[in-house]
C-alpha cells in the first residue's frame, strides 16, 4: 500500500491545512549500499560565490554491512557521486593531484575501473546523469560557475545558463528538467533559490515565485514532491500548491541531501548547529526525533546517494532552432502577483548587458489594452523587461535576468504569474494586429509600436 505521510503547516493568512507527502509505491531494496561524501570541512552555499565547498578536501566513500571504504583509490580528492539510473557506475568531481583543477570522473562499480570524462583548465562539478548517454554539470569559466550539458562520449559542451552569477545543478526531475540553484533575483541577488531549465537551456524559471529567504540543494522524491533546505530547516514543494510545505523536522541546519528507504523514511543530512559537523540521520516525515545513521569524528558527511536502480527521467527533445534570436510572447502582463491597475500599462522595455556588465537598453515596444506583447529578443544573453505607464514612468522591472535560447520559442501566460497559473482562452490583441514580433535584437531607443 502506498504510504500517505500527512504533515500540518501554516502560510500567511491562510489557515492551518493538510499537504500529503507520498513516497514511492516501489523503493529500493533493504541493505542497498550508500555511497556519500566525506570532508574536513563543508562550505555548502560557497558555490553562490564561486568559492571551494571543501577547502580542506574530500572523499567519496562507500557504506556496505561489511563496513565503509573509499570509492576512488586514484583520487587524491573526491565528491558530489552521483548514481547512474541502474545503479551500476557513479558520475564524481575528483582531483588526481592536489593541484589540478576538480574534473568529472566516472567509475564502473564492478570493477573500479576510473575515467575522466571532462577535461576542464578550472573547476568542473557536480555532475548529473541524463537520458540518451548525457550528464550536466557546473563548469567554472572565468570565475564564476555555469552548467553545462554533455556526452558521455565526450562530445563539445553545450552551456545551458547565459547570465551573470553562478548556477550548481541539484536533480534531474522526472520531467526531464534540471533543478538548480542560482541566487535570487536570478544572476544578480545574494540569496539562493530554486530554478528549473531543460536540458537544452531552454524553459528557464523559477520553481516556485513565493521568494523572500534562502532555499538550497532541492532533491525531487518517487512521488514527485521536491523537498529541500532553506534557513528555516526542510521544506518542500507539491504539486497542489503554489507556496512552499514547511516541514516539522528537529530544529537544526540541513544541507538537503535526501535518501529514501524502503521502511517510509528518509535519511537526512543535518547537524544541530554551524558550531558542529554534518552528519546522516534517518527521519520520518512528522516526527520530532532522528535516528542516527552514520557520523564521523572531526569530519562532514554529506551528499548521501543509493547505490540502487531508479526510474530514467524522461528525455527531452529540443525544439530549438540555429536562429540568433529567440520570439517571446506575454499574453497579458495584467496576470501577474503584483497588482495593476487596468490600462496603467503602456510600453514594455528590454535590457541586456554589455561587455563590462553594464545595463543596456535594446528597445521599447507598445503593449497592447490586453496586456499583450510579443517580442524577438537576442539568444543566449542575459536579458530583463520593464513595464512602464502612459507617462513613461516605471511600473515594475524585473529584478534579476533571464535569457532565451537560439530559436526558442517561448509564450508567458503573464509577468511573473507563478508556474501555476493558466493562460485564458483568447486571441491577444497583438497578435491580431501582426504576427511579426517586435525586433529587439539591436540595441536601440527608439520605440516600436504594433508589433511590427
Amino acid at each position: 500500500m502506498k504510504a500517505r505521510i500527512v504533515t500540518s503547516f501554516l502560510l500567511a493568512a491562510v489557515p492551518v491545512v493538510l499537504c500529503v507527502f507520498r513516497l514511492p509505491a516501489s523503493s529500493p531494496e533493504p541493505g542497498s549500499p550508500v555511497v556519500y561524501t566525506l570532508a574536513k570541512k563543508y562550505e555548502l552555499l560557497a558555490w553562490i560565490h564561486g568559492s571551494e565547498r571543501f577547502p580542506a578536501g574530500a572523499q567519496v566513500y562507500i557504506s556496505r554491512k561489511s563496513g565503509a571504504e573509499p570509492l576512488t583509490k586514484g583520487l587524491v580528492a573526491s565528491a558530489d557521486p552521483a548514481v547512474f539510473f541502474d545503479g551500476t557506475r557513479i558520475l564524481l568531481s575528483g582531483r588526481q593531484q592536489a593541484q589540478d583543477p576538480w574534473n568529472i570522473w566516472e567509475i564502473v562499480l564492478e570493477d573500479g575501473t576510473l575515467r575522466r570524462v571532462t577535461s576542464c583548465a578550472e573547476d568542473c562539478v557536480r555532475p548529473l546523469y541524463l537520458p540518451d548517454a548525457r550528464f550536466v554539470y557546473a563548469h567554472k569559466t572565468g570565475g564564476r560557475f555555469v552548467i553545462e550539458a554533455r556526452s558521455l562520449s565526450g562530445s563539445d559542451a553545450l552551456p545551458l545558463t547565459y547570465g551573470p552569477g553562478n548556477f550548481l545543478p541539484y536533480d534531474v526531475l522526472h520531467d526531464g528538467r534540471i533543478l538548480f540553484g542560482a541566487a535570487y533575483p536570478l544572476n544578480s541577488g545574494t540569496t539562493p533559490e530554486l530554478y528549473s531549465v531543460y536540458s537544452d537551456g531552454s524553459g528557464v524559471e523559477s520553481y516556485r515565485c513565493d521568494h523572500g529567504h534562502a532555499r538550497f540543494r532541492g532533491q525531487q522524491l518517487l512521488s514527485g514532491d521536491v523537498v529541500f533546505a532553506d534557513s528555516q530547516g526542510l521544506a518542500g514543494f507539491t504539486s497542489a500548491l503554489a507556496n512552499e510545505v514547511k516541514l516539522e523536522a528537529p530544529r537544526g541546519e540541513y544541507a538537503g541531501d535526501v535518501v529514501e528507504f524502503p521502511d517510509e523514511s528518509l535519511l537526512v543530512t543535518y547537524r544541530p548547529n554551524p558550531a558542529e559537523h554534518f552528519k546522516l540521520v534517518s527521519w520520518k516525515l512528522g516526527s520530532s526525533v532522528f535516528s542516527s545513521y552514520l557520523a564521523v569524528k572531526g569530519m562532514d558527511v554529506v551528499q548521501a546517494s543509493l547505490l540502487a536502480p531508479r526510474t530514467v527521467p524522461n528525455r527531452h527533445p529540443s525544439g530549438l532552432h540555429d536562429w540568433t534570436y529567440a520570439n517571446v510572447l506575454c499574453l497579458n502582463a495584467y496576470t501577474s502577483k503584483h497588482h495593476f491597475a487596468d490600462r496603467s500599462i503602456s510600453s514594455v522595455r528590454l535590457y541586456t548587458q554589455d561587455s563590462s556588465g553594464r545595463e543596456k537598453l535594446l528597445g521599447t515596444s507598445e503593449v497592447e489594452s490586453d496586456g499583450s506583447f510579443y517580442l524577438r529578443v537576442p539568444a543566449d544573453q542575459p536579458l530583463k523587461v520593464e513595464l512602464r505607464d502612459p507617462r513613461g514612468s516605471v511600473l515594475k522591472n524585473e529584478e534579476g535576468w533571464f535569457w532565451m535560447r537560439r530559436g526558442e520559442q517561448r509564450v508567458c501566460v503573464g509577468c511573473h504569474a507563478g508556474p501555476e497559473t493558466a493562460p485564458e482562452n483568447a486571441i491577444p490583441e497583438v497578435l491580431k494586429k501582426s504576427i511579426i514580433a517586435v525586433d529587439m535584437t539591436v540595441a536601440s531607443t527608439r520605440e516600436t509600436r504594433g508589433g511590427h
